[in-house]
C-alpha cells in the first residue's frame, strides 16, 4: 500500500546525491510506489496542538543537476501523512530541538523516523557515554581546569563542539602543542555549551569506520579514511570512503548497543568507531548509505523502507 511520506530535510537543491543519504531514502520510496513530499524545517508550524507544514510534492531522478521536480506547494495537516522522515541536518540547536517539539503532535499516528521525541533525547555525543567502557576517555565541559588536567593524564587529545557535524570544528592537540588555551578561548567565546575532549586514537589514521543499523542491527560499514594533512575523517572535509568489513569487536559494539537503539524506536542509526572504540551514536540523519551500496555491501535503503513499511502495518 502507498504510503504519503514527507521529508523534512535541508532543500533537495542543496544535496549532493552521489552521497546523500537523505535522496538514497527518496528513491528507494519511490520505487516501491510511495508518494512523496518535501519541506524544509522553517516550513514546519503548530497551530493549537495540530503540526503543519507547507508541502510539495516531489519527485526525484538518479541525475546530477536534474534530481528532482517539486510541485506546488500546500499548507497541509501532517496528522495526514503516514511517515515524515526528519532528515536535516545537525547542528542540534534549539531550532532543531523545536522542530522534534511540533512533530511530537503528530507521532506515533504519523509515524516519524526516527522518533522525534528520543532525538531530542539523545544528542549524539552524550547518549554514546551511555557505553562509557565501550569508548576512549572522554570529558565533557567547559571548564580549562578540567581540559588541562585530562591532557597532562592522555597527552595527545581531540577538542571538539558537543553539537557539531561533519567534522567542523574538531581539532587535534598533541601533547607539546602551546595552543590549547587560545583554542578553549575561542570554544568558550563561541559556544554556550560544554565541549567534548577524547583521548586522540592514533589508529585513526587507519580510519574511522561507519557503521549502519537498521532496527539495533548491523547492516553495512564504509571506513572512511583522513586525509594525509587532516585529523579528520568526515567525507564532507575530504576523508575517503573505502570498502570494509565489520569485525566481531564491531558486532560486539552492535550488540551492546543494539537493545538500547530499539527501546528508543530508533530504525536508522549510524555509529563510528576508531580502534575497536566506538566514539558517536548518530540519530539525527545518518549518512553512509550510498557509500555501502557503491562498495557492494547491503541496500540499506531498501532495508530502511522494509522496517517502515512492517512499523505501519503493525499501526
Amino acid at each position: 500500500m502507498p504510503l504519503k511520506t514527507a521529508f523534512q530535510m535541508d532543500h533537495i537543491a542543496s544535496v549532493s546525491i552521489a552521497g546523500d543519504t537523505t535522496f538514497a531514502l527518496a528513491l528507494e520510496a519511490q520505487k516501491r510506489g510511495h508518494q512523496l513530499f518535501h519541506y524544509t524545517p522553517d516550513r514546519l508550524s503548530q497551530l493549537g496542538d495540530k503540526a503543519f507544514a507547507i508541502l510539495e510534492p516531489l519527485q526525484v531522478r538518479d541525475e546530477a543537476g536534474n534530481h528532482f521536480t517539486l510541485g506546488d506547494a500546500v499548507r497541509t495537516d501532517l496528522s495526514e501523512m503516514d511517515v515524515v522522515l526528519l532528515r536535516q541536518d545537525p547542528p542540534f540547536d534549539m531550532h532543531y530541538i523545536t522542530s522534534t517539539h511540533i512533530l511530537d503532535r503528530v507521532h506515533p499516528g504519523t509515524l516519524v523516523v526516527n522518533d522525534p521525541a528520543w532525538v531530542r533525547n539523545s544528542p549524539e555525543k552524550i547518549f554514546v557515554t551511555e557505553f562509557c567502557d565501550l569508548m576512549p576517555d572522554t570529558l565533557i565541559t567547559r571548564d580549562p581546569r578540567e581540559v588541562d588536567a585530562f591532557r597532562k593524564k592522555h597527552g595527545d587529545i581531540i577538542v571538539k563542539p558537543l553539537y557539531g557535524n561533519g567534522g567542523a570544528g574538531i581539532f587535534h592537540l598533541q601533547e607539546a602543542d602551546r595552543n590549547l588555551a587560545a583554542l578553549l578561548e575561542l570554544f568558550t567565546q563561541t559556544f554556550r555549551e560544554p565541549f567534548i575532549v577524547q583521548r586522540y586514537l592514533k589508529e585513526v589514521r587507519g580510519g574511522d569506520k561507519r557503521i549502519l543499523l537498521i532496527e539495533g542491527e548491523p547492516v553495512g560499514a564504509i571506513n572512511r579514511v583522513p586525509a594525509e594533512h587532516d585529523s579528520r575523517s568526515n567525507m564532507h572535509v575530504g576523508g575517503r570512503a573505502e570498502a570494509t568489513d565489520i569485525t566481531d569487536r564491531e558486532r560486539e559494539i552492535c550488540a551492546r548497543i543494539g537493545p538500547a537503539l530499539r527501546e528508543r524506536g530508533f530504525v536508522l542509526v549510524g555509529i563510528d568507531v576508531i580502534g575497536g572504540y566506538l566514539t558517536e551514536i548518530n540519530v539525527t540523519s545518518p549518512t553512509g548509505v550510498r557509500e555501502v551500496q557503491r562498495f557492494g555491501g547491503a541496500d540499506v535503503a531498501a532495508l530502511f523502507w522494509d522496517a517502515v513499511e512492517a512499523r505501519r502495518k503493525a499501526v
